[in-house]
Parts: C-alpha cells; sequence; structure tokens
C-alpha cells in the first residue's frame, strides 16, 4: 500500500523525510514498515564540566532509534495510521518515547493524537537542518516545540502546494494547554514561505504558577540546484517578558559532501532566553544510509556553560 500525500507528510516529519525503513507488510489495504538509526557520537566542550560531578570535557552522546509506522486503507477515502519511535542512550538504560502517535487521514485533512509536533514545527524545520547544532533560538514557549504529549493535530494539503496545521495541547497539569496554527506554502520555483502562531498558558517549572505566553513564527526558504538558505524570525512573550530571534541556515551539496552553517540569536530582558552562536559543519554520505558528520559551534556568550562546541559521529540508517 502506498501511503497518502498528508500521512507520509506527518510521518516524514517525526523521523526524517531522507529515513531508511524496511517494508515488513504490504499489501492492496495495509503497510508496515520499521526503520531506525544507529548513531555512535561524541561532545568536546568545556560547558561539560560545568558540574559538581568532576566531568571532563569530553562527553559521549551516542544513541539509537527504532520506529514503526503503518497505514490501513478504510475505503477509498478514509485511511488509518499510527506512528511510534523509541529512543535508546549510553547514559542510561532507560527507553524514551519520542513519539507515538495514530489517526485517521481523510479527503479533508488528517487528525491525530497523541506525543507529536505541534503546528510550528513545519516552520522551524526550515532553518533545523544541521546534523550537530542548531534549532537553539526557535522555541519560546514550548507550545511551539516537537514531540509534545497530549497534542492534537489537524493537517490538510491543498493541491496548489499550501499545507495548513492546527494543533491543540491538553496538559496533564492544570493551566498548562496551548494552541497553535502554521500555514505553509511550497512553490513550484524553490522559494517557500510560512507562518505561524501560538499561545497559551505555561509553567515555568515544576510547583510554580502557570504564566501566559504566545508567539510568532515566519519562515523563508530558497533551494536553487544544490544550494540553500533559510531563515526563521520569531517574537514572543512570556510571564510579560518580549523575546525576540531569527536563525539563518545555509547548505551546499558538493557530490557526496554538505557544508552547512547556521547563526541562532534570541535576545530579552532576561538572559535566561538569550541564545547567540554561529556553527559550521561538514558531512560526508558514505552510503546512501551510512554518512559522518563534524560540526563546531562558536559560542558568542558569557560563562563556561557557553563554551565553544566540538561534535562528531557517525550514523547508521535502516
Amino acid at each position: 500500500m502506498k501511503k497518502t500525500m498528508v500521512t507520509a507528510s506527518i510521518i516524514g516529519a517525526a523521523v526524517g523525510f531522507n529515513a531508511y525503513a524496511y517494508t515488513v507488510y504490504s499489501s492492496d489495504e495495509s503497510a508496515l514498515d520499521i526503520g531506525g538509526r544507529i548513531e555512535p557520537r561524541f561532545n568536546v566542550s568545556d560547558a561539560n564540566e560545568v558540574n559538581a560531578n568532576g566531568n571532563s570535557s569530553f562527553k559521549d552522546m551516542s544513541r539509537a532509534r527504532l520506529h514503526f509506522a503503518g497505514e490501513t486503507s478504510v475505503n477509498d477515502s478514509v485511511s488509518v495510521f499510527g506512528f511510534y519511535e523509541a529512543e535508546m542512550t549510553t547514559e542510561d538504560s532507560d527507553i524514551n518515547n519520542r513519539y507515538m502517535f495514530a489517526g485517521f487521514d481523510t479527503n479533508f485533512g488528517a487528525f491525530s493524537y497523541g506525543k507529536q509536533d505541534s503546528s510550528q514545527v513545519i516552520l522551524t524545520n526550515v532553518t533545523d537542518i544541521m546534523e550537530t547544532f542548531g534549532g537553539s533560538a526557535a522555541d519560546i514557549v514550548v507550545g511551539n516545540q516537537d514531540k509534545l504529549e497530549n497534542n492534537f493535530v489537524y493537517m490538510v494539503e491543498t493541491p496548489v502546494g499550501v499545507t495548513v496545521t492546527l494543533n491543540y495541547v491538553a496538559a496533564d497539569e492544570k493551566d498548562n494547554d496551548s494552541a497553535g496554527g502554521s500555514v505553509y506554502y511550497k512553490s513550484t520555483i524553490g522559494l517557500d514561505i510560512g507562518a505561524g502562531y501560538v499561545s497559551g498558558d505555561q509553567r515555568t517549572g515544576a510547583g510554580l504558577a502557570s504564566v501566559e505566553v504566545d508567539q510568532y513564527d515566519v519562515a523563508l526558504s530558497y533551494t536553487f540546484d544544490d544550494f540553500y538558505i533559510g531563515a526563521l524570525y520569531v517574537a514572543g512573550e512570556v510571564d510579560n517578558v518580549d523575546i525576540d530571534g531569527y536563525e539563518v541556515a545555509l547548505a551546499y551539496n558538493i557530490n557526496d559532501y554538505v557544508f552547512r552553517y547556521v547563526f541562532n540569536y534570541r535576545d530579552s530582558d532576561n538572559a535566561s532566553h538569550d541564545v547567540d552562536y554561529n556553527a559550521i559543519e561538514g558531512v560526508y554520505n558514505v552510503t546512501d544510509n551510512f554518512v559522518g558528520y563534524a560540526g563546531y559551534e562558536f559560542n558568542r556568550l558569557d560563562g563556561k556553560q557557553n563554551d565553544d562546541q566540538l561534535q562528531a559521529g557517525i550514523r547508521y540508517k535502516f
């Protein structure tokens, strides 16, 4: 069975559109895919020493993921789908449930519920392109993030390239809900543009009172042959503190090599929200499903916790 367009977009956004998957079952009505990754990687920075445990500047960050994606046709206009992805790291033996959602796809869009991305992730993905760094300035409020629990999502893709996404998070904690929506236009000439808004209540810590929050996102990208540029502007408010920022991302492909650059910046009257760094990265595609990469972050904020970072790894997808 071939996945419907919207279902493929929802699952593709969660696992990565270039992800490998092995089809373990397929018929005219149903399909089940299994995939994942094995990714040994490490980080070197004096920021890793900022704790009372006597850690060195070297930190292992190796991980492995396994996902299941299935879809079944109900009739010519309705299908049902489900997706689950787990992650394991070398730090502990716990299994992290990254995604877990299910829903149904119709001629009028797809409806799903579970742990999944907010409606704003289609916009923030424009600049979150690196294997190592990036995506640090995008999320002013929690409701803007990916992998949100108790998340109701509606997505519809139109024939003219416009994708509309709405979501509502019904949090387990009282006064911690959020809702948002986005519109994203993917043109036929490589120029894409989108905008979104999210608002709600947010608890700033365990046992703390809830505060009102909101955020606007505007994204723009352009692809020309092997060159890509993306930009994201964000602005919002958390507990009457104004915050704004932006991200810029560049990428250039040369045969099996990919070179990337990002700049992440966010500013407010509360320094805890601040982000300010440049990062570069090189990727070598050994095969279609095996890559090696290394990146370096030049952090411009003060303090040992904001020291520059080197990160590298290899990844096998299946």
